[in-house]
């Protein structure tokens, strides 16, 4: 009797200590779930100079970041797909004056509005893309219905409207899209461009590189995670300032300015569309991380650091594990970040450096 007490008594404890241990793992899986984002989603509104920003410009503008990545977030947050998130919060920056993307954009050198968008699903690598839209109010739209509705990639040029009109997006008036801001750009620009030929026929101008001439890079574009594991990007545009009629630049460039692949990143580029197009920035993070093992940062860092020339450029990526990277070579780039651990900020500067550490002194020796 007594030993069949002891071999009870043996097993109830032995059954204690693995109810124990088994909630004590359970314990550290939720904890660790609860540090590793189960969604996390990314902004930009361009790199460039966005020198003289009054404080007033300044609060429309971090206003405008936070509803835009307020919105993709809360998409994310109810188990919606990363790419419903990213065109809702490119939808936003689109609507936005402040940027170059949708209302606000630039003026060609023709004095008209030529926008350019694209959309990639990291699932199964689909994607769509639209150049030279005129009438469409939001781009990022139609260039997702070209994905889901078309067997293409890319539409362009008349094409565009065209494909807007049957698809049944909403259109807008050419002058929707002007501020008096651009049009004060566009004003001066005319100026400044008639002033330079002048100067050439006298034979005292200088030829100035595009790829290096100042420009309004106000591009915008978003990443995201979602909760089923799905990376996204989508990037969209009013092009370069004075471009020549039908001008396409990098946004609409699936690898150039835009790329999501599971497998490694999710991630759209900001800055001069030509480098972008030569060096196939966005496609090239995606081979260093799938071929050389690199991690997200890394391959990102690259391109700004060492591909590309100094103030031209800048991208956000995020991976399947929710890290989130921004890098620009430019003097700013508005952008903001989200994600399932409660991370919500939003910026336009570099983030300042932290001051250096004074080594401690030596402990007096005895």
């Amino acid at each position: 009797m007594t030993k069949n007490v002891f071999f009870a008594s043996k097993r109830l404890a032995v059954a204690l200590a693995v109810l124990v241990a088994s909630g004590q793992h359970q314990r550290a899986a939720v904890a660790a779930d609860a540090a590793t984002p189960r969604y996390a989603i990314a902004i930009h509104g361009g790199a460039g100079e966005w020198a003289n920003l009054t404080p007033e410009k300044r609060a429309e503008m971090m206003a405008d970041l936070e509803q835009a990545l307020g919105a993709g977030r809360d998409v994310l947050a109810k188990g919606g797909s990363s790419l419903d998130a990213v065109e809702q919060a490119i939808r936003v920056l689109e609507d936005a004056p402040p940027f170059n993307a949708g209302r606000g954009a630039t003026f060609t050198a023709t004095g008209q509005h030529q926008l350019d968008a694209s959309i990639m699903n990291g699932a199964d690598r689909s994607a769509g893309a639209v150049a030279g839209a005129m009438t469409v109010k939001n781009p990022i739209a139609l260039a997702r219905r070209v994905m889901t509705d078309t067997k293409h990639v890319l539409i362009a040029g008349e094409g565009v409207d065209r494909f807007a009109r049957e698809s049944g997006v909403e259109l807008v008036a050419p002058e929707y899209f002007w501020t008096d801001e651009t049009r004060r750009e566009f004003e001066k620009a005319k100026a400044d461009a008639a002033d330079s030929q002048q100067r050439k026929s006298t034979g005292d101008g200088k030829k100035v590189s595009v790829d290096l001439r100042p420009d309004h890079y106000g591009t915008v574009g978003c990443v995201a995670l979602d909760t089923h594991g799905n990376l996204a990007a989508g990037t969209s545009t009013g092009g370069l300032s004075m471009k020549r009629f039908g001008r396409v630049g990098d946004s609409p460039i699936i690898g150039a300015g835009t790329y999501a692949d599971n497998e490694t990143c999710a991630i759209s580029g900001t800055g001069v569309g030509e480098l972008f197009i030569r060096n196939a920035v966005c496609y090239d993070v995606i081979a260093r991380m799938r071929y050389g093992g690199a991690a997200l940062a890394e391959a990102v860092a690259v391109q700004i650091n060492e591909r590309l020339p100094k103030e031209t450029a800048g991208l956000i990526a995020v991976n399947g594990a929710g890290e989130l990277v921004a890098e620009f070579n430019t003097a700013a780039m508005p952008r903001g970040f989200a994600n399932s651990t409660g991370r919500f900020d939003v910026a336009i500067e570099p983030e300042p450096t932290p001051p250096a550490q004074e080594p401690a002194p030596a402990e007096n020796s005895r």
